[in-house]
């Protein structure tokens, strides 16, 4: 068994997603013009079977009724029994309401736990200022109340934002949490590099915190195994295996591989010896899947 523990899917039809389709914008992941189009499991399924995957993790992915999209996809999954789906919805957790709001998400089967992206890349994160989450005691409280729930928190961020964030989870031990992308290593320089691998010491060295090896073609779209491979090796070694989980960030990653092209350059990159963690252990127990 093979977990993709990071993709996203949309029917443009019954999801609608304000970023995905604004015309002639250009993300901090590249040009979305190609993938401005329904994505639908079929699809991806094709393509992650053909590279020995048979189950997968859904991610919310910014639509404009988060609630609309956590239906959909339990629609998705409730449609395809021989694939294994789970997903990780969005919620505010500042929210007012958020017991109510995690009440209904629980109604899902599918439902694992939530993201709420605290950073981006730097332009955009200047726009949203999702930054203040860090600072915001209702955030904190959100966190802790996901772990009472036995739900999990999917984290995206920058590295600048590290440090800061490790103190708040700190502060809710109980409550697991999946690094995205890698902790976005933007900056791609010899020291942009190091400041990222010293910056990630602080979220590794929390027990709770599982990282997720994906997303790293958004900021290179030139990337290569060779130019990743401190990137991993350093994964691998501040987190362990068995806490290491590989993710495609299909189709947002298919601006810069196919989908065989990135799950090769991964499984050259990885111990061989390390392929059932990565590849389907973590995730499998992360994500409660069967």
């Amino acid at each position: 068994m093979r977990i993709d523990a990071h993709h996203h899917l949309w029917d443009l039809t019954a999801v609608t997603y304000p970023w995905l389709m604004e015309k002639g914008a250009v993300r901090f992941f590249g040009d979305p013009a190609s993938i401005q189009r329904d994505y639908l499991l079929p699809e991806f399924r094709a393509d992650a079977q053909a590279q020995g995957f048979t189950a997968s993790v859904h991610v919310q992915v910014g639509a404009a009724d988060p609630w609309a999209e956590a239906q959909w996809v339990q629609s998705v999954a409730d449609q395809s029994p021989d694939w294994p789906l789970v997903q990780i919805a969005f919620c505010d957790l500042t929210a007012g309401d958020l017991s109510e709001q995690l009440d209904r998400l629980q109604t899902l089967p599918s439902v694992r736990g939530v993201r709420q992206i605290i950073g981006r890349a730097p332009g955009e994160d200047a726009k949203t200022g999702t930054n203040a989450l860090l600072q915001d005691p209702r955030f904190l409280s959100g966190l802790r109340q996901l772990g009472e729930r036995g739900l999990s928190f999917d984290l995206q961020l920058l590295p600048e934002l590290m440090k800061q964030t490790a103190s708040v989870l700190a502060k809710a031990p109980d409550t697991q949490i999946a690094l995205c992308h890698a902790g976005s290593p933007h900056d791609r320089s010899a020291t942009g590099i190091q400041k990222w691998a010293d910056a990630l010491t602080a979220l590794s060295n929390l027990p709770q915190v599982y990282c997720k090896l994906s997303g790293l073609g958004m900021f290179d779209h030139n990337w290569s195994a060779e130019s990743v491979s401190h990137i991993v090796s350093t994964c691998l070694s501040k987190f362990g295996a068995d806490r290491c989980m590989f993710g495609s960030n299909f189709p947002v990653d298919s601006l810069s591989s196919t989908y065989e092209e990135l799950a090769h350059r991964y499984q050259l990159l990885i111990p061989r010896e390390n392929h059932i963690d990565v590849f389907c252990n973590s995730s499998r127990h992360f994500y409660y899947i069967d």
